[in-house]
């Protein structure tokens, strides 16, 4: 039987949320719990310098890089020196596309999806025109917000060096199947690189059962500091000649990460992990089954909300939800006749309800919608959000969106 989450108890580790506004804002970042904060704040105030061994400020930045990368290792079930850390994903991504790039050339092909954000599109098109390379465009179904892997399929080719795709669309919800897709893509003899930002916040991630070569994520979109995280099976990153500085280390994973680490936000990110693996009571000896049990819990608490949600505001006049794909993250992009997304976003912030519209950086997924630049509102859940937040905002909506008598 899964263990169920205590709201209060999560909710009762989060400063922020003393002000009383509901936060239906996760996906673009989720709010900090007191133990992260701690975290950072006591890696600041501690002895610390560059990373070392003879004096306690070494090894105190020392231990925030080798505890952050083994804290990811269990989140993701990976080796963590396949972990690389740097600023974001996007910038992650941007430079190991760029490095990736140095081995392609006119006559190789890259293919991207439009359910994508722009960082897990953008990076590749610019890496691929670089070097003459040609992008192919894999569509999801607007009606439904599916990506059938035969979609992926149909764009492979003996010449495919790299698929781009989503675990996890951070406008819509959807979830692809990303372990079809793998083995159609390393079939067809190319690498898959997996955008894992919205996915890891929601799921249990396995980037074996996945299949992906790389995956990507951002500590701050599951309760961590802000910073990103790029996994790369280390027999493919050793392969690789990243740009560096001279002197800087040639050791994978150091060999990506450019300059000196964020100690204080590593260790945060370390503290994040340890959070999301505490949330459920586990007899569990390992940090990795413990966060198996409680995402676990926390994708069916995600799951039941969403749907309340769901039927709520598809009971009143005129809403779109954009998104009916069989496996989703708790995430609903909705649009109002004859309201702008906008206007619905600042009417709730007036309320203290927090859930932003717009495109969130999903250029194509936005215009493959016909929705454009202005998008729709997001209603996104974190493990903190319970049912009154829930009938705050569907109290807002309805009186909105209901015509008085």
């Amino acid at each position: 039987m899964t263990a169920s989450l205590d709201l209060a108890a999560i909710r009762s580790h989060f400063p922020s949320l003393a002000s009383g506004t509901a936060h239906f804002d996760g996906p673009g970042g989720t709010q900090t719990p007191d133990v992260v904060a701690r975290a950072v704040h006591d890696t600041l105030v501690a002895p610390l310098s560059n990373r070392g061994v003879l004096t306690e400020a070494e090894r105190n930045a020392d231990v925030a890089v080798t505890e952050a990368r083994a804290a990811l290792g269990d989140l993701l079930a990976a080796d963590p020196s396949g972990i690389v850390f740097g600023r974001s994903m996007t910038q992650l991504t941007m430079e190991l596309a760029r490095t990736l790039a140095k081995r392609w050339g006119p006559g190789d092909e890259v293919v991207v999806t439009r359910l994508d954000h722009d960082a897990n599109v953008r990076s590749w098109v610019l890496a691929a025109q670089r070097v003459g390379a040609t992008v192919r465009f894999a569509d999801f179904d607007p009606a439904t917000g599916e990506l059938d892997p035969a979609e992926i399929a149909r764009h492979l080719s003996p010449s495919t060096r790299l698929v781009a795709v989503t675990a996890a669309s951070n406008l819509i919800g959807t979830m692809p199947d990303v372990r079809a897709i793998a083995d159609l893509v390393h079939a067809a003899g190319a690498q898959l690189f997996v955008d894992g930002v919205h996915y890891c916040a929601h799921a249990v991630v396995d980037v074996a059962a996945l299949g992906a070569d790389y995956l990507a994520c951002s500590p701050y979109k599951f309760l961590g500091p802000h910073c990103g995280a790029v996994f790369g099976r280390p027999e493919l990153l050793a392969e690789l000649e990243p740009d560096k500085l001279l002197p800087s280390p040639n050791r994978v994973p150091e060999r990506f990460e450019l300059g000196t680490l964020p100690y204080e936000l590593l260790a945060g990110t370390t503290a994040a992990v340890d959070f999301l693996a505490s949330m459920v009571p586990s007899s569990a000896t390992t940090r990795r089954e413990r966060l198996v049990a409680s995402m676990t819990a926390l994708e069916a608490h995600e799951e039941r909300l969403r749907d309340r949600i769901e039927r709520g505001v598809l009971g009143l006049p005129g809403v779109t939800v954009h998104s009916r794909a069989a496996r989703r993250t708790p995430t609903l992009l909705v649009t109002f006749a004859g309201h702008d997304p906008r206007a619905v976003q600042a009417f709730l912030a007036e309320q203290r309800i927090n859930a932003p519209a717009g495109s969130f950086y999903a250029h194509e997924a936005a215009g493959h919608l016909g929705l454009g630049e202005s998008g729709g509102l997001r209603i996104g859940l974190a493990p903190y959000v319970d049912d009154a937040d829930a009938d705050r905002l569907l109290g807002a909506l309805e009186q909105l969106l209901t015509p008085r008598r």
